[in-house]
This record gives C-alpha cells, sequence and structure tokens, in this order.
C-alpha cells in the first residue's frame, strides 16, 4: 500500500518528466503530500474524493488513483535531496502508539510575527500557542541582515520587548498560564558571527542562531558549525543542516564532532518542524542521541495554523528514542530559564 511518502516521491518523480505547469503543479503537490492529514489510500478507500486535499485538482488525483490501483515496485533509491522526511499523517499514526509522549511538551521554540516575515501579530500567535495548551512560546523573528525577509534591528527588537512584556500582564490577567518568550532567530554568517549587539541579545530571554546564507557549499563545514556553536550570544543552533526538500540538501559536517561539541558547551541543536525542513533529520537524530546533544523544537510558524507542523519533530524524536531528559522543549519553564541562563555564565567565562 502507498503511502503519502510514497506517494511524494512519485509525485517528485513526474515532476521531473514533465514541463511548465504541469511539472510546478506535480512538484506543488509532492511537497503537500507530508501536510495530507490522512493516508492517501484510506480516504480513496472511502470513495471521497481526493481533491480535498492540498494542492490536489482532478488530473493529479486521476493520477495519484492510476498508482493506488497499481502500485510501482521501482527499485530506484530515492535521492539523498528527498530522503528522510515524515509525512503528518505518519506522525500522527506514531504519536498515537504513545499518547504520553506529546504531553511532555512544553512550548515552540521557534515563530516568526510581522516584526519580521510572518502574518500575524504577536499577540496572535501567543493566542495560538495559549490555544495549543503551551506553557512558553518564543517569539524568534529574523535579525537585521537577513535580506531574504522581513527582519528586525535592535531598535525594533527593543519595542518588540516592550509589546511582549504588555502581552505577558494581559495574558497572565486572563488567567491563562502561557509566558511569551522575548527571542531572536540571529542569522549567522560563515564564521559563526552574529548580526546583532550583544547588548540587545542579553535582554532577550532566549537566542537561535541559523545559517540561511552559503548553504549549497560541498566542502566540509565543521569549522563553521563549531565557530557557530562558539558563539557565547547564542544557546541553540536554528535548522543546523540548512536543508529543503527538493530544492536544498544542506550542509556536509563532520556531525559527531558537531554534537560533540554542542554537548561539552550544553547547547541545543533543532529540529526544524516545518515539512519542508525537518532538520534536523531522523538519521542526525540518531547521531545526536549517541552523544548527548540536547534537542529544541520549533515549528519556524509564520502563521497560527502552523503551529500543528510540532508534531513532525515530536514524531522524529519518539522514532529515533531520543531521551525526554534531553528535550528542552519538555522543561518546565524555570527549568528552562535555568538551563538559558546556565549556558550564558558558561560562555561568558569561555571568553
Amino acid at each position: 500500500m502507498l503511502s503519502n511518502t510514497d506517494l511524494a516521491e512519485l509525485l517528485a518523480r513526474k515532476a521531473e518528466r514533465e514541463s511548465g505547469i504541469l511539472s510546478r503543479a506535480f512538484r506543488r503537490a509532492a511537497r503537500a503530500a507530508f501536510l495530507w492529514p490522512e493516508e492517501v489510500f484510506h480516504i480513496a478507500a472511502q470513495n471521497r474524493s481526493l481533491t480535498e486535499l492540498r494542492a490536489i485538482g482532478p488530473f493529479i488525483e486521476k493520477q495519484i488513483r492510476q498508482w493506488l490501483d497499481k502500485p510501482l515496485h521501482s527499485k530506484q533509491p530515492v535521492p539523498a535531496i528527498r530522503q528522510d522526511f515524515i509525512s503528518l499523517a505518519e506522525a500522527r499514526q506514531l504519536l498515537a502508539t504513545q499518547q504520553g509522549w506529546a504531553k511532555n511538551l512544553r512550548g515552540d521554540l521557534q515563530m516568526h510575527t510581522r516584526w519580521s516575515d510572518g502574518s500575524v501579530t504577536t499577540a496572535a500567535m501567543a493566542e495560538a500557542a495559549s490555544d495549543s495548551t503551551y506553557d512558553y512560546s518564543a517569539i524568534s523573528d529574523h535579525s537585521k541582515h537577513l535580506n531574504t525577509a522581513g527582519r528586525i534591528d535592535e531598535r525594533a527588537l527593543k519595542k518588540q520587548g516592550n509589546e511582549i512584556a504588555k502581552l505577558n500582564v494581559l495574558v497572565s490577567k486572563s488567567g491563562r498560564q502561557l509566558v511569551v518568550l522575548r527571542s531572536l532567530e540571529m542569522n549567522l554568517n560563515r564564521r559563526g558571527e552574529g548580526d546583532m549587539s550583544p547588548e540587545s541579545l542579553a535582554a532577550l530571554d532566549l537566542v537561535l542562531g541559523s545559517f540561511h546564507s552559503s548553504l549549497r557549499i560541498v566542502e566540509d563545514q565543521t569549522d563553521r558549525y563549531l565557530a557557530a556553536l562558539r558563539n557565547p550570544h547564542i544557546q541553540i543552533l536554528g535548522h543546523p543542516r540548512g536543508r529543503i526538500y527538493n530544492f536544498r540538501i544542506g550542509l556536509s559536517t563532520d556531525w559527531p564532532r558537531v554534537f560533540a561539541e554542542a554537548t561539552q558547551l550544553d547547547k541545543a541543536l533543532e529540529v526544524d518542524c516545518y515539512p519542508d525542513r525537518q532538520d534536523l533529520n531522523l538519521a542526525l537524530l540518531k547521531i545526536a542521541r549517541k552523544h548527548g546533544t540536547r534537542i529544541s523544537l520549533g515549528t519556524d510558524a509564520h502563521h497560527p495554523w502552523q503551529l500543528e507542523f510540532i508534531e513532525l519533530g515530536l514524531a522524529a524524536i519518539l522514532r529515533a528514542k531520543f531521551p525526554a531528559e534531553r528535550i528542552v522543549n519538555f522543561m518546565p519553564i524555570e527549568e528552562l530559564k535555568s538551563w538559558i541562563q546556565t549556558v550564558r555564565t558558561r560562555s561568558v567565562a569561555r571568553k
């Protein structure tokens, strides 16, 4: 029986054989397959229309039904640029077998608002996080030198901080337990350096550092990763590999060495739960587990509905058999703040 992940690969291959509008349609459907909430073969068995699924019209529905009726048994391996992705339907099935796992989750540590390239206000994202019964959520808009997205400089970051402080007061008065954390996804250059002043970063609750450029370099980037982890101002390295489904394979590095360094510094590497990213992926999570590295989860949500992406990350760390005590988002808020402060203190001592 063809799973949604199988269909994503068939759709991607079909896109490679087509051109123009058809190629784009199949490529778009391949990406959307990871967000279909149910396995397609279940929908087909119920005689429901597949057009209820994202990016599926009558033409692609016909093609998918042909594959379902006569499954292909190709020995062609999945290209590395499309390997090791989990579908939402698959994630939900896995989480249903371990219902206590998701209950460990206390919050989401990467999301964006209109202060950078998000679609809604800080208050709207906070409300969505509260509706998800989170104890905390980190507003982590992009820093000032990221040219491909909206961004926030030191002055705007301070204004946003004042907004978040007022928002936390309002949330508390409403009786909800959510704490909105002042955070930032700081852009890192190839030397592991950030683009914001140390003073502005010191005022934040949490800082993620992420690479957003020079992501197609094929040479080993171990020194770049080690420099980023040693940056004293960050606690989490965001979407570390830099991969995007069927678009970019991401960077190469000595991952055991990188995870060992992160463990020594007690810093975390992120599982970016965005469907196109899923980075760290399952294979790297298994290496991280062996080295005792901390892991954080962030949806990278740019709209409230995208908070559901957290299920992809939860499923990945469950499948990797990652210990709960090494997952940052499973910490209570006071333990989370204590860990961040300890990492900062150690970083200062190393300077």
